[in-house]
């Protein structure tokens, strides 16, 4: 596990992004290449692996991106969406959320008691237009073993 590390946290990003030699330093394997088009509709190519990803006590296992020395550490929507929390962009925290199913019965009692809920689309949607750009202070990371996997 590394030391906690600091990451901008970026909503507008799919994936997390962690210096190469941080995150190859304590285990983690490139498993394959995908390509990312940068905000400048420009197209790159970069390594990513699995890891496991702490931060103000909560954890998930992620997607992580081997960024260059000149690429930022992110912390993307899909870890933040793994911690099952969202954003307080007036606070710069994180606060707990109930994970979203993808579907559900139609004769629910939150539909018998004519609740209107957001969709999962809905409520996706809403997390991703939160683009804060505050640092995350303690990341702690963790590689990931693969079983019987080179």
């Amino acid at each position: 596990m590394t030391p906690p590390i600091d990451v901008l946290v970026d909503t507008g990003a799919e994936l997390t992004w962690l210096h190469a030699e941080l995150i190859e330093r304590i285990g983690i394997q490139p498993r394959r290449k995908r390509t990312f088009q940068t905000a400048t509709k420009q197209l790159i190519e970069r390594d990513v692996g699995y890891a496991i990803l702490r931060a103000e006590g909560y954890e998930t296992t992620e997607e992580v991106v081997f960024a260059l020395p000149t690429d930022l550490s992110l912390l993307g929507v899909r870890t933040i969406e793994g911690f099952g929390v969202t954003v307080d962009n007036l606070a710069h925290r994180f606060v707990a959320t109930t994970t979203l199913v993808a579907t559900a019965r139609e004769d629910t009692p939150a539909r018998r008691m004519n609740q209107e809920r957001p969709s999962a689309r809905q409520a996706i949607a809403r997390l991703r237009q939160l683009r804060v750009g505050s640092r995350l202070k303690g990341l702690k990371i963790k590689a990931l073993r693969h079983e019987g996997r080179p």
